[in-house]
């Protein structure tokens, strides 16, 4: 059992390593418009289906679906490529799960969501269907949104994020916060008063903020759900190794006939 494992990793190992591995964006990418493919894969990461209880390794090349989650391993890097062009990354320790992955180039929508519990990602998406077409990266305390930008996030183990733009503007926002029902304690025996009209369902009032972060702008949000002001940060501040990575990609990236240079 050890040995069939062992040459699963090598095979991941020789596929990830052949070539460049880089992702190119076409007018058409050649996968469905319900998955993504695994277009570059360094290190490990495994992938657990929709409805199934069992992790499997994935290799460059490999297919995801919606409902799935992926983990990332320690010093790691993988890349998936979506049906438009759009370019997913995440770094080592990262865990998601694609809650959405809907790309229906005839119709020019797109519904795409990432729920990130823990790690860092990085978007570059795709201007192909405009700017009616959803893409979100999400995490238990922050929505970012956006159109056709190259954006970032980061989730923390204590579910504080912090959102950079590095080209267009993304709406970052409160996730909708579940209601409660009221306590009602339990005590001795009551008479029971006898029937009598009960008022409609009325709307509960929630606080919500929501903030367009720029180019070149960032954004932090607390581990209690509070959002800071946006504010621009420096190229100085924003360098280490995973940016450098992400952007030496997308300066390779082919894009796409007819969209304008980024």
């Amino acid at each position: 059992m050890k040995s069939r494992v062992a040459i699963a990793l090598a095979a991941c190992v020789v596929w990830a390593f052949a070539g460049d591995g880089l992702a190119k964006r076409p007018v058409t990418v050649d996968i469905g418009g319900n998955e993504a493919k695994v277009s570059f894969l360094e290190g490990t990461a495994e992938a657990m289906k929709s409805g199934e209880q069992t992790w499997t390794a994935l290799c460059a090349g490999d297919l995801v679906g919606p409902g799935g989650e992926i983990r990332t391993g320690p010093d790691s890097r993988m890349e998936i490529l979506l049906k438009d062009g759009s370019i997913l990354r995440f770094a080592d320790k990262t865990r998601l799960k694609l809650a959405a992955l809907a790309v229906h180039e005839d119709a020019g929508t797109r519904e795409v969501k990432v729920d990130v519990l823990l790690g860092r990602t990085w978007a570059n998406v795709s201007r192909t269907l405009g700017v009616q077409s959803g893409f979100e990266i999400a995490s238990e305390n922050a929505v970012a949104g956006a159109r056709g930008t190259i954006y970032r996030m980061n989730v923390y183990e204590d579910q504080s994020a912090l959102v950079r733009v590095y080209d267009g503007s993304v709406a970052v926002s409160r996730p909708p916060q579940p209601v409660a029902p009221p306590f009602a304690p339990v005590g001795p025996p009551t008479k029971v008063a006898g029937p009598k009209p009960v008022p409609g369902p009325t709307k509960v009032s929630m606080e919500e903020w929501v903030f367009i972060v720029k180019s070149m702008q960032q954004i932090r949000i607390g581990a209690d759900g509070v959002a800071e002001e946006p504010r621009e940060f420096t190229t100085a501040e924003d360098k280490n190794d995973w940016v450098d990575w992400n952007k030496e990609r997308d300066a390779r990236i082919e894009e796409t006939p007819g969209e304008p240079p980024k």
